[in-house]
């Protein structure tokens, strides 16, 4: 627990920080809501013969003109985006960083085997994006009492749950990716976290690039399935659930036996 203490009090403010804004602009979409409610029959109607453009995210199966499609575009994207990136800088970072920043020496020196050490950080990893997620739905339900916007709550629970998915196999990924790297690892953990967003863009644009979906995160936590069937696709989660298990599996056995310089 040394170690999972250590970690959440160290990037605190990285936490807090990216919260506060993937939550502000969360509540920025809310708070547009009334104003725009007239007109979003209109702009659902112009979105829906644009093409490639609509169903590229998945804007041809939401109603526009009702609160719940309305969220799951706009503040779908804020956060589908915005916890993918906080979750890959977060796991990236946490076990390369002690050779990076010659922290190494003083942690392995303690009577710790490697294997807590890599249970404190992982769980480290999980705690933030669980706070994350929690700040930012605290925020979003303030906001929609403030406007009074009654939603249908268990849709748009299921939708944070499937974002909170997608980070944790993100954030696992990369977790296994940092157990491998010797320097800064930023860059490879949000690289990773955008191409997987474009691959999810283009699985929507052709029937010949499905199978994407079964490759990227954001496959399964596609607003529009979400909503609409009111399920996440087990089919696309599971293989998820295994990219990130190998993730972790592969920090476990590397991490064990690596070199530390």
């Amino acid at each position: 627990m040394t170690v999972f203490w250590h970690e959440i009090r160290l990037n605190r403010m990285s936490l807090l920080i990216w919260s506060a804004a993937v939550g502000f602009l969360m509540m920025v979409c809310i708070f547009m809501f009334p104003e725009m409610q007239g007109e979003m029959e209109e702009v659902g109607a112009m979105f829906s013969s644009m093409g490639s453009f609509t169903a590229a995210f998945g804007m041809d199966r939401l109603n526009f003109g009702e609160f719940s499609g309305f969220y799951g575009i706009e503040c779908g994207n804020i956060l589908g985006l915005g916890g993918a990136f906080f979750a890959a800088l977060t796991g990236a970072a946490v076990l390369s960083k002690e050779e990076k920043e010659h922290t190494a020496d003083f942690l392995l020196t303690h009577p710790v085997g490697r294997g807590r050490i890599v249970a404190g950080k992982l769980a480290a990893v999980a705690g933030q994006l669980l706070c994350l997620n929690g700040i930012i739905l605290v925020l979003a339900f303030v906001s929609m009492q403030a406007i009074g916007e009654g939603a249908a709550w268990k849709d748009l629970l299921l939708l944070h749950l499937a974002y909170f998915l997608l980070q944790l196999e993100v954030g696992a990924v990369c977790f296994g990716l940092s157990a491998f790297l010797r320097r800064g690892s930023y860059g490879i953990g949000l690289g990773l976290a955008a191409v997987l967003y474009f691959l999810n863009i283009i699985a929507n644009l052709t029937e010949k690039a499905r199978f994407l979906k079964y490759i990227t995160p954001f496959g399964y936590a596609e607003s529009a399935d979400i909503l609409t069937n009111g399920s996440i696709d087990m089919g696309m989660l599971l293989p998820g659930l295994l990219y990130g298990a190998i993730g972790v599996a592969a920090a476990f056995i590397w991490y064990a036996r690596k070199d530390i310089r």
